[in-house]
């Protein structure tokens, strides 16, 4: 969406006729994500206004360039504030992990604020020199402040970038992100330069400011593309570790109650033992079940003839006990 609006914009602003039909194909697919997942980030409403002002653009006299610019203007701003809806509902904006928010940072905040912006200034400078000379001051301060506000948010991208590579633990992110950082920075170098007055001209360069637009979007695209492959991957990763977590926690819920029955089972078991024991006699520990029966060995169990001339003087207890 992000790509069809701003080259759409470009087109009417230089005064040529806007196909509708990458536009249209971008509506038809953010709509079917909004159908999909619309519901779970709140962005219904969003959608809809951003897609009646987008639907209602070919209708805002587009043969007049200043018109143009404004109705594109106010629908890249609507763009924006569903990127920040989606990052907001969407809880990405509170990740706590240090790459991954670096990531998402850039990917749904820094990068499209930066293209959008990056985008109407250049059609400012295509604009500048048609406008009254009464407007030249105004348009020269409206040129600074826009420069600005371009720039910041890819000067915070390469910042959100770096950061998220040099807190990472993954080796394989900064080896696929900063070679196309180093593109995007060197694009945006060229744009910045062609951007500024020169000490020849009151005005930015419009050939050479469009050349270095156009090198600098392609970059942001291919940037775009692999800073959605690393943070997919790292949001992946930590979807397939917390699953890990889960399963040991479900095993380790199950052996702790396996034990627990196992526990309960022998402790009712002892109980059962206990009720079915007799109770000892008098004088009788209660752990003591002498079975008569169970002649203990070298005892003598025949009966001794008491009063047969048998003397008992001086037996001792073994004596006594046989």
């Amino acid at each position: 969406m992000t790509d069809a609006l701003v080259e759409a914009q470009s087109t009417a602003v230089n005064g040529a006729p806007v196909s509708r039909t990458a536009l249209n194909a971008a509506i038809e697919q953010v709509a079917e994500v909004d159908s999909a997942v619309g519901e779970e980030l709140r962005s219904h409403e969003r959608w809809a206004g951003l897609r009646a002002k987008l639907e209602g653009l070919p209708d805002r006299g587009l043969g007049d360039p200043e018109a143009a610019y404004r109705a594109y203007g106010e629908a890249n701003d609507l763009l924006l504030a569903l990127y920040r809806k989606v990052r907001e509902s969407s809880g990405l904006i509170r990740d706590p992990r240090s790459d991954s928010f670096f990531l998402q940072d850039g990917i749904g905040g820094d990068l499209p604020t930066a293209m959008v912006l990056a985008g109407r200034l250049a059609d400012l400078v295509r604009l500048a020199p048609a406008r009254p000379a009464a407007q030249r001051v105004q348009t020269g301060v409206e040129l600074a402040e826009l420069r600005v506000s371009a720039f910041g948010p890819a000067n915070d991208l390469v910042a959100d970038l770096r950061a998220a590579v040099d807190s990472s633990e993954s080796t394989d992110l900064g080896a696929n992100v900063l070679t196309p950082l180093d593109t995007y920075q060197r694009s945006l170098e060229a744009f910045t330069a062609f951007s500024a007055p020169g000490a020849a001209r009151a005005t930015p360069s419009t050939d050479q400011l469009s050349r270095a637009g156009l090198a600098a979007q392609a970059a942001a695209k291919q940037l775009r593309t692999v800073i959605l492959d690393q943070l997919d991957t790292l949001l992946r990763e930590r979807l397939d570790a917390l699953d890990r977590d889960r399963l040991l926690a479900r095993v380790a819920a199950g052996v702790a109650v396996a034990l627990l029955i196992g526990l309960t089972v022998a402790l009712h078991r002892s109980r059962a033992t206990e009720a079915h024991r007799p109770p000892a006699g008098p004088g009788q520990p209660a752990t003591a079940h002498a079975d008569p029966s169970v002649v203990p060995r070298g005892v003598d169990r025949r009966p001794v003839p008491v009063g047969r001339g048998v003397d008992t003087e001086g037996w001792g207890p073994f004596d006594a006990a046989r």
